[in-house]
């Protein structure tokens, strides 16, 4: 009887040790298809997110975008696309050109000394001014059809100067004094420009853009903005020889305060070269 019993039992273990080694060995092939399964998640899931990365690399800037776009010029502008930008009396017989980059330093040192006395030699009728905006500090080189890589803010503070431009030739004038003036002009290496919203706050201070919805519209829309890269490519392919801002160019020729190529930088420097220019 103890033998038979025995022998059951041996057997029940048997069977017993035979279902947990079953149940154990379909836990095991569970576990290895959850695995390759997330496996197969995960590459995929790397796949689809480099996919993304270089569809994101190879995808267009906005300024880049911008180059094919069709310009949509300011009024008070004639040329093409609007990139001759001449204010001023038409009874005044000479023409200086004004050539300068929005987030030029130097530019903003000459508009703080010498702007007041230009803007009344205009007002005066001595002379009108022909602006060509650069935006080489971005590190454009739209004459050879590249956006850089330093920022956005010339460009975007180019466009929106058109929009100021669109209201009117003064608005124009106060809003650029307003940019170079000491308060708002930020130092080259910070791109504070490429902000709509501080565009905006510079413009609230001139009385002709203060809360000028429909100027404030074509800002954040960008109504200006292959406009401003029309205006950097005229810049950039300019026939006076131009390399740098500011540069003052009257009858084909470059005016230099002294030897080493200068621009005038005060007021005394300023007249004498302009004066000069007007009598030749």
């Amino acid at each position: 009887m103890s033998k038979r019993n025995s022998a059951a039992a041996k057997n029940a273990a048997r069977e017993r040790l035979r279902a947990e080694r079953e149940k154990q060995a379909k836990r095991a092939k569970v576990r290895r298809q959850a695995i390759v399964a997330g496996s197969v998640v995960a590459v995929l899931a790397a796949a689809g997110g480099i996919g993304y990365a270089v569809v994101q690399a190879n995808k267009p800037s906005h300024w880049e975008a911008v180059k094919d776009e069709k310009v949509v010029a300011p009024a008070h502008t004639t040329g093409t696309d609007g990139t001759t930008v001449i204010i001023g009396k038409s009874t005044a017989e000479k023409t200086l050109k004004v050539y300068e980059d929005p987030r030029c330093p130097i530019c903003a040192q000459f508009e703080q000394t010498v702007g007041s006395t230009v803007k009344k030699d205009i007002d005066d009728g001595k002379f009108k001014i022909q602006y060509i905006g650069g935006t080489f500090l971005d590190g454009d080189s739209l004459g050879k059809g590249r956006i850089g890589s330093r920022g956005e803010g010339s460009k975007n503070a180019m466009a929106a100067m058109g929009a100021a431009l669109n209201v009117s030739d003064e608005a124009f004038l106060e809003y650029k004094t307003a940019l170079y003036s000491k308060k708002w002009h930020p130092d080259e290496s910070t791109d504070k420009f490429k902000s709509d919203s501080y565009l905006i706050e510079v413009a609230n201070t001139v009385p002709a853009l203060k809360d000028n919805k429909s100027f404030q519209a074509d800002v954040n829309s960008g109504k200006y903005d292959a406009w401003a890269l029309a205006m950097s490519k005229t810049w950039d392919t300019n026939k006076d020889g131009v390399t740098g801002t500011p540069s003052f160019v009257m009858n084909g020729k470059i005016l230099t305060a002294d030897s080493s190529g200068n621009p005038p930088m005060t007021v005394d420097a300023f007249n004498s070269v302009v004066d000069a220019a007007l009598k030749a």
